[in-house]
């Protein structure tokens, strides 16, 4: 293949291939869920109880995919310290598509510019919410080819999740997850092949992707029927079982439907979710459904919430699908060492700041976010636009969109990561290579990476 290495070239094949760094951005204006029921005139309780969300967060229209995946991106390298021609793959997960025939990938290769970096394969995967995981999966299983070059995978997922007015309006959200792929990692894959049969106790922790938080409580009980019904012998006078006999010999194809069923294990998962699922619902709870990165804001929530001793050496079972009919539930293995300056020890502190960036948010009115929604409808695929929102309201060091012209060209610009310090904003076109517009920011120092942060050796 064009690119590949030859495996003598690369020496011993990379072990533990994963996770090695994350980075999660979402909006810096959220509504209210219980302000928002009011405002929609439903029952108290609908989206707060009956869905399990506290709060949902919005852009405006001066931001899009490009530009939320833009900002996830270049952060999640400058906190890792990373160059850019150190990345060999990159991958994006996306349904928000903005260009039919222009790529989201494409728009980030100017990121690499500086770098001079233009050996990047990868292109963007389309797939209702499973997207971001077909991403994932791509990297992942590149640096375990024949095909690896020795440079890390980067894989971004990101989508803005709008709905018309009404009911399924408060299952939307929006934000963008970057992940750093390549050996060594702190949270690997499990691919050996297994005959045993796994079951929730297997795993130290649960994550699923979160349409709304109370989907996942029912997941979870979903794959405790599948354990009592897989057990040869299930003790139902105490434990997790107890007092579920009655349900013994129902066929699961019976079931979805079935309000008794899904109470009782709702019921008899309560504990196991609690323990092993509820950190995961952080994200998902105050900013909503993310769609492609939604199962990695779950797995980001349980990271930030751990430390690295209460992590060292758990498995994560981690469920993602989409309603392009694609599901997968894996396994990732949390590395046991987890001394300080460890890879577990970055990545943790990396995400460490989760809470305080929420709280640091702006709460804005349902009739605001209102407006925000219609002028967002409005402005759908407009040419000659200049967007309307406040830059000022937006994170340090978030992109944004500028202008759109004649010829739907979208120009974007980046806020300084230091408030205090007025410089002017860096730029970036969605157009091609030929037409980027000189950007002030400064180029990326090329760092060494030792064997000791990530196995790798550039």
């Amino acid at each position: 293949m064009p690119g590949s290495a030859s495996i003598n070239c690369l020496g011993p094949w990379p072990k533990d291939v994963g996770i090695i760094a994350m980075e999660l951005y979402f909006p810096s204006r959220y509504v209210d869920q219980a302000e928002l029921e009011q405002f929609d005139g439903v029952t108290p309780g609908k989206y707060t109880v009956g869905l399990g969300q506290a709060c949902m967060g919005f852009c405006s229209d001066c931001e899009d995919i490009n530009s939320l995946c833009l900002t996830v991106v270049q952060r999640l390298m400058e906190k890792s310290n990373l160059s850019y021609d150190s990345i060999g793959r990159l991958e994006v997960g996306t349904e928000s598509i903005i260009d039919k025939s222009k790529s989201v990938k494409t728009v980030l290769m100017q990121l690499f510019e500086d770098s001079g970096n233009t050996d990047v394969e990868g292109i963007d995967t389309t797939n209702a919410c499973y997207g971001g995981t077909a991403a994932l999966f791509n990297a992942v299983n590149w640096v375990e080819s024949s095909s690896w070059d020795g440079r890390f995978a980067l894989v971004v997922a990101g989508d803005i999740a709008v709905y018309a007015s009404g009911s399924a309006r408060p299952t939307g959200g929006a934000g963008a997850v970057a992940m750093l792929i390549g050996p060594n990692a702190p949270l690997a894959f499990e691919r050996e092949n297994s005959e045993k049969l796994f079951s929730l106790e297997d795993f130290g922790f649960l994550v699923f992707h979160s349409p709304y938080c109370k989907l996942v409580q029912k997941s979870l009980a979903r794959l405790m029927l599948n354990d009592f019904l897989n057990h040869p012998c299930p003790n139902t006078d105490m434990g997790p079982f107890n007092g579920l006999d009655d349900f013994r010999d129902v066929k699961p194809e019976e079931t979805y439907f079935d309000r008794d069923v899904e109470k009782a294990f709702i019921n008899a998962s309560a504990d196991l979710f609690e323990r092993k699922t509820k950190h995961s619902l952080l994200i998902s709870n105050q900013n909503g459904n993310m769609y492609t990165p939604s199962v990695y804001g779950c797995l980001a929530s349980v990271i930030a919430q751990h430390t690295s001793s209460q992590l060292a050496g758990q498995r994560i079972g981690v469920f993602s699908y989409g309603s392009g009919f694609a599901a997968t539930l894996y396994s990732l293995r949390v590395s046991q060492d987890h001394t300080p300056g460890s890879a577990l020890d970055k990545l943790i502190c990396s995400l460490s700041d989760l809470k305080v960036r929420l709280e640091s948010r702006k709460k804005v009115s349902p009739a605001v976010f209102s407006e925000n929604m219609k002028l967002r409808e409005d402005a759908h695929h407009l040419a000659n636009y200049v967007p309307r929102g406040s830059v000022e309201d937006l994170f340090p060091g978030t992109w944004y969109l500028t202008h759109v012209d004649e010829k739907h060209r979208r120009e974007y610009a980046r806020r300084p990561l230091d408030n205090d310090i007025p410089s002017e904003p860096e730029h970036i076109r969605s157009s091609n290579a030929t037409e980027h517009i000189p950007s002030p920011a400064k180029k990326m120092p090329r760092i060494p990476v030792t064997n000791s942060d990530t196995g790798i050796a550039n």
